[in-house]
């Protein structure tokens, strides 16, 4: 009998095993896949690419828990547009020569399938131009666009039409726009035009773009009132930082908004041929390198009103149209959870912050400008109550405690010395390369929200990849950002290559600009 037992037992063991070993072997397959799985059937007519720039996992929540509690519902009974495609990916965003990703390489990695170095635009790891997917919409035909809330001319928004050895050579990217032919650019402005930080200026990129054909035009009014047929280079005229749209929560109603320029990009590309979109939240990105979360939530949320444009015009071509939004990297290690809320949330808070960190660090930097050696901290407890909510007494949530008043102080003080940390010293791990005082601000409301930050630079963590319409299937699964931009070739029937495999890449300069 017991032999039996055991006989049995270990028959039942070899079972178990084998299920096991079979079980792995196939999730193993399909992990794998995942990367090769690329589009067989028809391409597609119309795709959009949407690229939250810093938007990690988090990021896509944050919003979503905001909303409900401002509005006085549960979690889950608020959802973005970007969170509710029917393919849903995780996506690894290592570089060629580094773990944690730049916008550069990964941009060059969505846009032409190949994984590149840190800082490359366009370029394979040896400095090979790369075709991309938008030039290569170009050249079949169909009309292509451009969107950033960020400079046009930043890393990825360049990535789809520049190949640069580096995103710095802003003047040279401008020139690669110029004589991109592409249809539309829209959103933020130039950061050298004319080549004054260049070490071989080529001339006024607007001319050059003028030259050939483009209409340049920077009013809310010029914007709007822009026709089909147009090839067009249209930017915010107010751009305070960096060349880029004002963070969303700063906006006035002469600005454009990214969703508004989403949806003139739409009416300009338009067209029997079809036409590639590629459309950055630049500004989620940084705004968590400052680690503000009420300016990356918003922002976040305006890039899903621009997403909300590109469903409205796939729910009218559903057959043929392929949305695809993703982020190139998390940004600020950003938390939804702090040691000292442990498993509280308390999200309203967050509704007190009426300003960005930046238009703050404005204050901050005038008020002490204009009151040099004679400043108080008493002067601005009512600009923080104002701004932020925080209160200096009572017992309330929003009351500051003992530590957090000392830490404001403290901040209070090397703000108005006029200190910012500029190399990787103990003062860069409590303010980055922030003020002070507007840094220990947003991390004190963050905290008593229940957000935490463990870094003002990017982070090595996976991203979403969400996806809806034509061949949306293959962007299900577990993935590298090169294989993302493979399987969006795939659905238009491309295949990466390098620039030198269909013309002479021996001058750089001219293929880029051909």
């Amino acid at each position: 009998m017991f032999g039996v037992l055991r006989f049995l037992r270990g028959k039942v063991r070899h079972v178990v095993l084998a299920a096991f070993m079979a079980a792995s072997l196939v999730m193993a397959a399909q992990l794998v896949s995942a990367n090769d799985v690329l589009h067989t059937g028809s391409p597609a007519k119309y795709v959009f690419v949407f690229i939250g720039d810093g938007m990690g996992v988090p990021h896509r929540q944050a919003p979503e828990i905001f909303l409900a509690a401002k509005e006085g519902k549960r979690y889950g009974e608020v959802k973005m547009t970007m969170n509710t495609f029917p393919a849903q990916g995780l996506t690894s965003t290592f570089a060629n020569d580094r773990f944690i990703i730049g916008s550069a390489a990964s941009a060059t990695a969505i846009s032409t399938g190949y994984t590149t170095n840190i800082g490359f635009i366009g370029m394979d790891p040896e400095l090979r131009p790369v075709r991309t997917i938008a030039q290569m919409a170009k050249e079949k035909g169909m009309r292509v666009g451009i969107v950033s809330s960020v400079s046009i001319d930043h890393a990825t928004p360049a990535a789809f039409y520049s190949h640069q050895p580096h995103r710095s050579m802003y003047h040279e990217i401008a020139h690669d726009l110029a004589n991109s032919g592409f249809d539309y650019f829209g959103g933020g402005g130039f950061r050298d035009i004319k080549g004054n930080r260049s070490k071989e200026p080529l001339g006024d990129a607007f001319e050059v773009a003028r030259n050939n054909g483009y209409t340049i035009v920077n009013t809310r009014e010029d914007i709007l009132a822009l026709t089909p047929g147009t090839k067009a280079i249209a930017y915010n005229a107010n751009l305070p930082d960096g060349r880029a749209l004002p963070y969303a929560m700063d906006m006035t109603d002469s600005d454009v908004s990214l969703a508004e320029f989403t949806a003139k990009g739409i009416e300009l590309l338009d067209n029997p041929d079809g036409f590639f979109m590629m459309v950055e939240g630049g500004k989620i990105d940084w705004a968590s390198h400052a680690n503000d979360a009420v300016a990356t939530i918003w922002d976040t949320l305006a890039f899903d009103e621009a997403i909300k444009h590109a469903v409205e015009f796939a729910k009218k071509h559903p057959e043929e149209t392929l949305i695809v939004i993703t982020g190139d990297h998390e940004c600020g290690g950003m938390s939804l959870g702090f040691a000292g809320t442990q498993y509280e949330s308390a999200y309203d808070v967050l509704k007190s912050q009426k300003v960005s960190f930046k238009v703050f660090e404005g204050m901050v930097r005038e008020y002490r400008d204009e009151n040099k050696g004679n400043v108080s901290f008493e002067d601005m407890k009512p600009v923080i109550t104002e701004n932020f909510g925080l209160l200096f007494e009572g017992d309330e949530h929003m009351a500051l405690k003992d530590h957090e008043l000392r830490a404001l102080r403290e901040a209070f003080t090397r703000s108005m010395a006029g200190l910012r940390e500029r190399g990787m010293g103990e003062d860069y791990l409590l303010y980055g390369n922030y003020d002070p005082l507007t840094i220990k601000l947003t991390h004190i409301l963050n905290q008593k929200a229940g957000i935490a930050w463990a870094s003002f630079a990017h982070t090595g963590a996976p991203v979403t990849t969400s996806a809806w319409g034509v061949g949306h299937q293959i962007f299900n699964g577990f993935y590298h950002q090169s294989d993302l931009g493979r399987k969006l070739m795939s659905v238009l029937g491309f295949t990466p290559q390098h620039v030198a495999d269909v013309q002479d890449g021996s001058d750089i300069r001219l293929v880029a600009n051909q």
